[in-house]
């Protein structure tokens, strides 16, 4: 069983998303988990870049831009083979069509949400608003006072058909909204139905079979790690002043 780790199987991304389950393939054995989080934010400023009609972009111009160093950046690359040229650099289409292939992005990916709560209202209108790949086919719910009711014009259906309908309709994302309590058992239904990926955004990890990629989505622990962060600026700063303060004590001494 897994919890909360992420496997890249040669052409899977966690969207994201993401921690991974499985075993990764051939040479992706070797490539860790911190690069495959990091091809996402490639892609993103190179969507960006090719926007704005850039052909070709250096690893020194690339690590300006992101904040990685051109060693990380060509580093990452060469893990899946390495995209560039010496003395031209990197063609911006070409390497943002390469990452995409690489996450698995020239694919299309079925989901399915199970609870239609607050959570589930959220998630579901954020995944509709995913790009072009990636469709939300069904929301499920245990509540018989939503079953038949519809959300962002999807029916929502009775939780109790949540297998027949994934191996029905060849579903490969569960999305998880439901409380902590049931989130285990939601992930081993959706397991046993034979999804391939597991989004779960309920408050407590779950576990996975080997063979199904797995993200534990824990939006508490980035709030808690802004607070960390802006309580160190805060120290930084409060040390800053009480160093200077001193400075300017010992500096009038010295002028009397």
């Amino acid at each position: 069983m897994r919890r909360g780790f992420y496997v890249y199987g040669g052409a899977a991304d966690d969207c994201g998303i993401n921690a991974a389950a499985g075993k990764m393939r051939d040479k992706s054995d070797k490539i860790s988990n911190a690069v495959i989080r990091r091809l996402p934010r490639y892609r993103r400023y190179l969507i960006e870049l090719d926007k704005k009609g850039v052909d070709k972009i250096s690893s020194k111009e690339f690590s300006e831009l992101i904040g990685y160093t051109a060693s990380q950046i060509r580093q990452d690359l060469n893990n899946f083979g390495g995209f560039g040229q010496q003395g031209y650099g990197y063609s911006v289409n070409g390497l943002l069509r390469e990452i995409s292939r690489i996450l698995g992005l020239d694919k299309e990916y079925m989901m399915v949400i199970a609870g239609a709560g607050n959570l589930g209202q959220a998630i579901t209108k954020y995944a509709l608003s995913l790009p072009q790949g990636f469709k939300l086919d069904a929301i499920f719910e245990i509540d018989p006072n939503r079953i038949g009711q519809k959300m962002e014009g999807i029916e929502i259906l009775d939780y109790e058909k949540i297998v027949d309908y994934v191996e029905e309709n060849d579903i490969d994302i569960g999305i998880i909204c439901v409380n902590p309590e049931h989130a285990q058992e939601v992930a081993d239904r959706m397991c046993f139905a034979g999804v391939k990926g597991i989004w779960n955004f309920s408050t407590v990890d779950i576990e996975v079979p080997g063979y199904v990629a797995l993200e534990n989505v824990q939006l508490s622990d980035n709030l808690h790690s802004l607070a960390y962060h802006m309580n160190d600026l805060s120290h930084r700063e409060a040390a800053a002043k009480e160093a200077k303060a001193k400075e300017e004590v010992m500096a009038s001494r010295l002028d009397k």
